[in-house]
């Protein structure tokens, strides 16, 4: 950090190294150097709308989102549950899934196919039951595909309402169809490929949803038990609140949480809107540095 450098500049330094930090983890600088700084094909060009939203401040209010929706598959919240580590080494998961992101997005295509083949190999040896005795396997083409619309489906909309700048039609569509390279690697035959497929998608998996112990745990977890200092407690809520009232109503209902359609868009989704600028701002550098290209994603 230059010394020199005025306070609001120093301050703007010190919330963005936190933030990427958090997310990133200590080996977030390297990570990003190796993603951004390797020569070679890329899965996905600059122009891309992947890169648009995965580059994006929403995606913290989208990743929250999308990990309540997960939880609703009573199959993929039992693998979480027993294999994730996710109460234990919150931080952890959320740095291994921010840079498997940022590689599989930015990344040389080299880079993108060792990560999937690294999650894969994970998957492959996930395998259970849930209390109830049905079994479960991390790598079960069906079971990814719930995780995949889920949390498309988050960050998609997470960042049309919070965006820095929300895709159009053809934008929106081009976006599923980015992830859906993404999730066709990890293993899922037919993911959705634009918003009618995906709404069909989901639409299609209502009758597998149901709230279990697990589910409930976990959203009291990532609601109310964040692993945080008291200083971060507020913003945090802020953006978890804002996550809720990405849900539709039939998610919300089984895990407790409130629907009020007017507080959330007079109240809630401002405050969303100003604490996403603000993190944008954090994390974008003040000024052209040598190195890896301008970053505002929440990862490497």
């Amino acid at each position: 950090m230059n010394a020199s450098a005025p306070p609001a500049r120093n301050l703007r330094e010190r919330i963005g190294a936190g933030l990427f930090g958090k997310v990133a983890g200590p080996s977030g600088p390297a990570n990003r150097t190796r993603i951004h700084g390797t020569p070679g094909p890329r899965w996905f060009g600059p122009e891309r709308p992947i890169r648009t939203v995965h580059g994006d401040a929403s995606m913290f209010i989208g990743g929250l989102s999308a990990l309540l929706l997960q939880s609703l598959h009573p199959l993929a919240m039992a693998a979480v549950a027993a294999h994730s580590g996710f109460r234990g080494d919150p931080w952890g998961r959320l740095q291994r899934t921010s840079t498997f992101l940022a590689v599989t997005t930015y990344g040389t295509a080299d880079d993108a196919q060792e990560a999937v083949n690294r999650v894969r190999a994970v998957h492959e040896g996930i395998r259970g039951t849930t209390s109830s005795g049905e079994p479960y396997h991390a790598g079960d083409p069906h079971l990814l595909g719930w995780v995949h619309v889920a949390e498309v489906d988050s960050f998609l909309r997470a960042h049309q309402y919070f965006g820095a700048h929300p895709l159009d039609a053809a934008g929106c569509d081009g976006y599923l169809a980015d992830s859906a390279r993404v999730a066709r690697a990890l293993g899922v035959p037919d993911p959705p490929c634009d918003r009618a497929e995906l709404a069909a998608r989901l639409t299609a998996y209502r009758s597998e949803l149901r709230v279990t112990p697990e589910a409930r745990e976990a959203a009291r977890f990532i609601l109310r038990e964040p692993p945080l200092p008291w200083p971060a407690k507020p913003p945090y809520a802020l953006l978890a609140v804002n996550a809720v009232s990405l849900l539709p109503p039939w998610a919300r209902l089984p895990l407790g949480l409130p629907y009020a359609p007017r507080a959330e868009r007079l109240c809630v989704r401002p405050g969303g809107r100003a604490l996403t600028r603000a993190i944008r701002w954090a994390m974008t550098p003040s000024a052209p540095t040598v190195g890896p290209p301008d970053r505002r994603t929440p990862g490497p």
